[in-house]
């Protein structure tokens, strides 16, 4: 059986982020309005195969579409 090469454009497997609506989250890096550290709340968790979330921050800044890449779990 052939194996074909990875896409030019796929990146590494993502370790999937499982959260709930209410669990607190930080951010892991900069985001647009969001400098890294600034701590948030999940309020839309959605995806099967693509895990993410939408994301009120203590700033007031909204962001959806985040993922492990972007989030993790605040202590």
């Amino acid at each position: 059986m052939r194996e074909y090469a990875p896409h030019k454009y796929a990146t590494e497997d993502r370790t999937d982020l499982l959260l709930k609506v209410h669990d607190k989250v930080k951010a892991i890096t900069d985001l647009p309005g969001v400098p890294t550290g600034t701590k948030g709340k999940v309020f839309l968790a959605n995806g099967l195969n693509w895990r993410r979330y939408r994301v009120r921050f203590g700033n007031g800044m909204e962001l959806g579409h985040l993922d492990s890449r972007h989030i993790a779990k605040a202590e």
